[in-house]
């Protein structure tokens, strides 16, 4: 039978919710433990029911313990987990002799934390305090509301790395920084988006966390919304909108050219200004982003890689008949301006590809690795630094440039 407290003068926080607790008496000794008298006992069905009562609000997680006899109501687990999640109850699976087909399931449906049974000592008081610091994240992450009123036509800007290490993401995040605050008075609204599915690490680089919802957002482009797709992005300072990298690493092409362009199309009625930070593959959706794009910023570096990869990266565009005009080379850890010979070996690498390099970065050193590890822009993490100085500088001309076109128009 179970025990919901009628007047209970302590607050429910958390419920097991099963189809007998007694046949999990270690999860009642932990949840006493954890939680003193701050919780109840829920069944199955009763769980449903309660989720639609107002006394639910208070509840950060529910415990579902389940055995192997359960496994013949996987569909109710679901649905459980479900109706959870959608009023952002935490879930915290509790599972004794449970194949791992169905402990598959009902985390892919939404699950937080999974412990086995019986109970290791501490876990289930660690899970709980993963979920709990999981929640403060993102409160203080926050999701974004967006108005389906405010209309725009945003410019896409996309950086791309044509080698490993040439500092497309530092350009990619700062560059998104700088354009964010590149007006004191009418700052433009800015999203960046992650679109490296797989080593994206734009999350990293701004101290955010990963969201399942990304990838809810991601796998089911059609039914998205302005309410879905703000959910989707975290508040970067009050300033930035950011889209990052899915929690688990997926393949590329687990996405399409039409998600791709339902995407953008959504950015860019919301924002001034939508980055992008591309994954280094050539994949099927990347057309259509070069297409999208009003500039689209190539990273190499004075090396033979880069010179390979660019010439072939470039053949790749050419052969399809892309518009490899919009591409801007961007040389990395470029030259020092005293530097002749350095000078000179840029210049026969443009020559000798066919290209024109219209920027040149600085090696910004230690401070550049130091701020992406603490989670800041370089502007301040290193603000006086030359790498920095010239991402503010580029990002300064694209706004003038923009804001005269909007002018004209």
């Amino acid at each position: 039978m179970s025990t919901l407290p009628q007047s209970e003068p302590s607050l429910i926080v958390a419920c097991t919710v099963s189809r007998d607790v007694q046949n999990f008496d270690l999860l009642i000794e932990d949840m006493e433990l954890a939680l003193g008298e701050n919780w109840g006992d829920l069944g199955f069905a009763e769980a449903l029911a309660f989720f639609e009562q107002p006394e639910a609000q208070a509840l950060e997680f529910i415990a579902l313990a389940l055995d192997e006899t359960d496994e013949d109501n996987l569909p109710l687990m679901g649905e459980i987990i479900t109706q959870a999640k959608a009023r952002g109850i935490k879930v915290i699976l509790i599972a004794e002799d449970v194949t791992p087909a169905a402990l598959h399931q009902l985390l892919r449906q939404g699950a937080d934390e999974f412990v086995p049974y019986p109970l290791p000592e501490n876990e289930l008081g660690e899970a709980i305090e993963r979920v709990r610091a999981q929640e403060a994240l993102l409160a203080a992450a926050g999701g974004t509301t967006l108005h389906a009123q405010n209309q725009k036509e945003g410019a896409v800007i996309v950086v791309h790395g044509l080698a490993g290490g040439t500092g497309a993401t530092t350009l990619a995040v700062n560059l998104a920084w700088e354009l964010a605050t590149a007006d004191k008075d009418t700052a433009p609204s800015v999203c960046i988006l992650d679109l490296d599915l797989q080593y994206g690490a734009v999350a990293t680089y701004l101290d955010l966390p990963r969201r399942e919802v990304v990838y809810d957002m991601l796998s089911d482009t059609e039914g998205m919304d302005d309410e879905i797709f703000g959910q989707s992005l975290l508040t970067f300072q009050d300033k930035l909108q950011v889209l990052t990298a899915p929690m688990e690493m997926l393949p590329l092409d687990i996405i399409t050219s039409e998600d791709v362009n339902r995407v953008l199309d959504m950015a860019r009625r919301h924002f001034d200004y939508v980055v992008i930070d591309m994954p280094s593959t050539l994949v099927t959706w990347s057309e259509a982003v070069l297409s999208a794009a009003h500039v689209y910023f190539a990273t190499v570096e004075l090396d033979m890689r880069s010179a390979q990869n660019t010439l072939r990266f470039k053949r790749a565009l050419q052969a399809e008949e892309l518009p490899v005009e919009k591409l801007r080379y961007v040389m990395n850890r470029g030259p020092k301006f005293t530097d002749l010979s350095g000078k000179s070996r840029v210049k026969r690498m443009a020559e000798s590809l066919g290209i024109s390099i219209d920027v040149h970065l600085p090696d910004g050193g230690k401070p550049i690795t130091q701020g992406a590890d603490h989670g800041m822009p370089l502007a301040q993490a290193a603000a006086k630094n030359p790498l920095r100085r010239e991402i503010a500088k580029l990002a300064a001309s694209i706004h003038e440039l923009n804001t005269n076109d909007v002018k004209a128009a």
